[in-house]
């Protein structure tokens, strides 16, 4: 556990708002972090890209505008139908499929897989089949789905395809690092971010503290972008 006691640095103006569903996730500061990654990369209109758990398909949108071949995935219908609207409203090309991680390890291999997935920690040991905490809940260490992302997505990238994955630093990043790495990925924390507790951790910072994921002061969250391309 890492106490953060530091005033949060100025987080990046989340991405303009998108139309969304109710129950599917808005856009926030996590979407903004990555999408700022995503601006790093090297990205035409041959490079393609997947993009694992697309919610409102802010980042498949953006990575479109760029000019890339996008393949979008979620397990939501309501997230797919928002996603496919939204890259029409944007004037872009985006492939919004029906799917879990399995669809789309199946579906590549791409160049770039991008994910913002469920990763605040959660009491129940399953994730939420429905509702608006399915977008964030990812079970008592906040791993359930990072870790599958983690297996995923090296199957679905080429030998020199780049993962970019934004989560909390409760999660824990070392694991997510060493967890990629034994998958045959280089791996570095390419950006950090602190920013206040929003309201779902508010809701749990007694329940985190009582399993030791939160210091008695702490307020702050760090938000981190995890690069890890495929040896």
């Amino acid at each position: 556990m890492t106490t953060h006691a530091r005033t949060p640095m100025p987080a990046p103006v989340p991405p303009a708002p998108l139309f969304t569903l109710p129950g599917v996730y808005a856009p926030q500061h996590d979407t903004a972090l990555l999408c700022r990654a995503l601006d790093r990369e090297d990205i035409d209109d041959g490079t393609s890209v997947l993009d694992l758990g697309t919610g409102s398909g802010a980042l498949a949108v953006a990575a479109a505008r760029r000019g890339a071949r996008v393949t979008a995935l979620d397990i939501s219908w309501r997230a797919v139908l928002t996603a496919r609207l939204n890259a029409r409203l944007s004037g872009q090309s985006v492939a919004v499929r029906h799917g879990d991680l399995t669809t789309g390890a199946s579906s590549g291999p791409f160049d770039l897989v991008v994910s913002n997935p469920p990763y605040v920690p959660s009491p129940s040991p399953r994730l939420p089949r429905r509702g608006a905490a399915r977008a964030w809940d990812g079970g008592p260490a906040g791993r359930l789905v990072v870790d599958r992302v983690c297996d995923t997505a090296p199957r679905a990238l080429r030998p020199g395809g780049v993962l970019l994955m934004v989560h909390s630093a409760l999660c824990d990043v070392d694991v997510t690092l060493e967890r990629l790495a034994s998958r045959g990925m280089d791996t570095e924390v390419t950006d950090r971010r602190f920013i206040p507790f929003g309201p779902v951790l508010r809701s749990r910072q007694a329940w985190l503290r009582r399993r030791h994921l939160l210091g008695a002061d702490e307020t702050i969250e760090e938000l981190v972008v995890v690069r890890a391309e495929r040896r």
